[in-house]
């Protein structure tokens, strides 16, 4: 029974040899060793450059060491930045500065160095000296542009699209709008308004109501669903009411679109509906009670707390606290401190020659021909 215990223990032991011994062990980014293979990487890489600027370390990112028999193999993520120092001179990278024109942002590099006792070797060094190129798809004057489901450009569109549901359902009651599933708008000969929501049955029967009001709140009892596809044409200056076409069925919204749940109370319908008079305020003699204190800041409440801690306690001195900030309390020490400050040269700003050569609006704020050819 002793022999099979130790047997499994062994085992267990072996299982985590094994899984412990995996290549890529995490060390130190700030490890004598890891910069000496980070320099061997930078130098690798700026002598492929035939053009532009050399590359300097600014921080170590990630390192992991693996072995491969007597050696050691080095895995490096870190960033570097363009340097002052020509591509092709011999002045070495250490003793460069960061250009302070150009690209703010550290450049990506990874790279594989095989390490021995004495010596560095790069095998392999890439860093990313261009941005990816994000394409970005241009505003197309004239189409559909969606819009926010709780925004109030709605409230007409769909005041007249479930106007005109209600009066043309087969349904003895009146239905209110429920979600808002998706909402274009088209500038054409005025708005285009493209709509997909749902109602829900009220309580008001339309024997009873002509239109929605303040009683007309969703049926508990009897819950049915209507859904939607509208289109309404809106050209206020024309002085014609909207017109809305309708495809309607019944039932909610597939649950494969995506519905944004009105806010609790909103609704953008909440000023055409109904309007509901405020009752009048009483008149009174005596003055308006007076507003109630704020409640106390956060601020105030950590005073209050830490009056309550033990005030003999010796408060940190400001060197303390520097060298506190100072330490990285990351582990592995990841990423490390940059290799030297990085100061960017301030963005120049446009003088006078270029703000008179780009083109400018009209007086009346319309572009012409002539603004298009700047």
């Amino acid at each position: 029974m002793r022999s099979g215990v130790g047997l499994c223990v062994l085992g267990l032991l072996c299982l985590h040899s094994s899984v412990f011994s995996q290549p890529g062990v995490l060390i130190f980014c700030d490890d004598p060793s890891v910069e000496m293979a980070i320099n061997s990487a930078v130098t690798k890489f700026n002598e492929r450059l035939t053009t532009g600027h050399k590359l300097a370390v600014y921080q170590t990112l990630t390192a992991s060491k693996s072995e491969n028999g007597s050696d050691s193999v080095y895995s490096l993520q870190f960033t570097s930045r363009r340097s002052d120092c020509a591509a092709g001179s011999s002045k070495p990278w250490t003793e460069c500065n960061y250009l302070p024109s150009g690209r703010k942002e550290p450049i990506s590099c990874n790279a594989t160095v095989l390490m021995t006792e004495t010596d560095a070797d790069t095998t392999q060094v890439d860093c990313q000296l261009d941005d990816y190129i994000v394409p970005e798809k241009a505003q197309c004057l004239g189409c559909p542009v969606e819009i926010d489901e709780n925004s109030e450009d709605l409230s007409s569109p769909l005041y007249v699209s479930i106007s005109k549901y209600n009066s043309i359902s087969n349904s003895a009651h009146l239905f209110t709008l429920n979600s808002i599933g998706h909402a274009t708008r088209q500038v054409v000969a005025g708005f285009r308004f493209k709509l997909r929501f749902d109602m829900r049955k009220t309580k008001c029967a339309k024997s009873e109501h002509q239109d929605l009001n303040e009683l007309c709140v969703p049926d508990e009892e009897n819950v049915e669903f209507a859904n939607c596809n509208s289109t309404v044409d809106v050209a206020p200056w024309r002085l014609e009411p909207p017109q809305a076409h309708l495809e309607c069925e019944p039932g909610a919204l597939p649950p494969m679109l995506y519905t944004r749940r009105r806010p609790p109370g909103w609704s953008p319908l909440r000023n055409l509906l109904y309007n509901v008079p405020s009752a009048p305020s009483a008149p009174s003699s005596s003055p308006p009670p007076p507003p109630p204190p704020p409640p106390p800041s956060s601020t105030a409440l950590a005073q209050e707390e830490s009056s309550e801690e033990d005030t003999t306690a010796p408060k940190p001195t400001a060197s303390v606290l520097a060298i506190t900030e100072d330490v990285n309390d990351s582990p592995f020490h990841c990423p490390s401190k940059p290799w030297k400050a990085f100061h960017p040269a301030p963005d120049a700003a446009p003088t006078k020659a270029t703000v008179e050569a780009s083109p400018q609006p009209s007086a009346d704020g319309v572009f012409s021909d002539i603004d298009l050819l700047g």
